[in-house]
């Protein structure tokens, strides 16, 4: 009789985990559309749709804190700056810099970024070398499709992956890629976007965790 108990609750303890494991999927994809949701309220984000981002020349009001919300992959995105030069060019391959900060949105910390020279000192040292913690990646535009792959950097290193998110790509069909010319007197600025980047199109860390992250990242052309 007692080993028919401990059978039976042997095989419960099996279904139970076998259901649990079918919820997880659903639970994960659920905290993190709730993640998004508070970290949206928190920071009293407004949100537009598509149309309205269209309607106003594809620009968000950074004074409002705007963010426009693509349905087509739930990418959200913040144009700080538009940048200076030109769109990328069709069909030629470029090298793109990068500084960044990623953030995990639903725990609040920072995993990893570039934009700040004391995260990047050596501990042992005290030493860094910017170069080589300066996020490369080589881009190529086919009409709206955008492809990419990281050289080098500390997405690189932190991810194990030249794999670049999908949603990092997103702002390069509306900011322009260029160099402020230090020759002339004008205030050429680089491209800066901030974005909530589901998890369906970060990092491949992110979608296996179904973690939504932040980020802020300048872009700008290599020389």
């Amino acid at each position: 009789m007692k080993r028919i108990f401990q059978t039976v609750l042997l095989l419960s303890l099996v279904l139970l985990t076998s259901c649990k494991s079918d919820e997880t999927y659903a639970d994960k994809k659920a905290a993190e559309r709730d993640a998004i949701d508070r970290f949206i309220a928190a920071e009293g984000i407004e949100v537009i749709d598509d149309a309205t981002f269209e309607a106003q020349g594809q620009t968000t009001d950074v004074a409002s804190n705007q963010f426009v919300r693509f349905s087509r992959n739930g990418v959200y995105m913040q144009i700080v700056r538009p940048g200076c030069g030109d769109k990328l060019e069709e069909k030629k391959s470029v090298n793109v810099l990068c500084r960044f900060m990623e953030k995990n949105i639903q725990t609040d910390s920072v995993l990893v970024r570039n934009d700040q020279l004391s995260y990047m000192s050596n501990s042992t040292t005290g030493l860094y070398d910017v170069s080589q913690y300066l996020d490369v990646m080589s881009v190529t535009r086919n009409g709206t499709t955008i492809t990419a792959s990281f050289v080098k950097g500390m997405m690189y290193q932190y991810h194990a992956s030249a794999s670049v998110p999908a949603g990092w790509l997103v702002p390069l069909n509306y900011i322009r890629i260029g160099r402020p010319d230090a020759a002339t007197a004008n205030d050429d600025e680089i491209a800066k976007v901030r974005l909530i980047v589901p998890h369906s199109q970060g990092t491949p860390d992110a979608s296996s965790s179904v973690v939504p992250c932040y980020y802020e990242i300048t872009y700008v052309r290599e020389r």
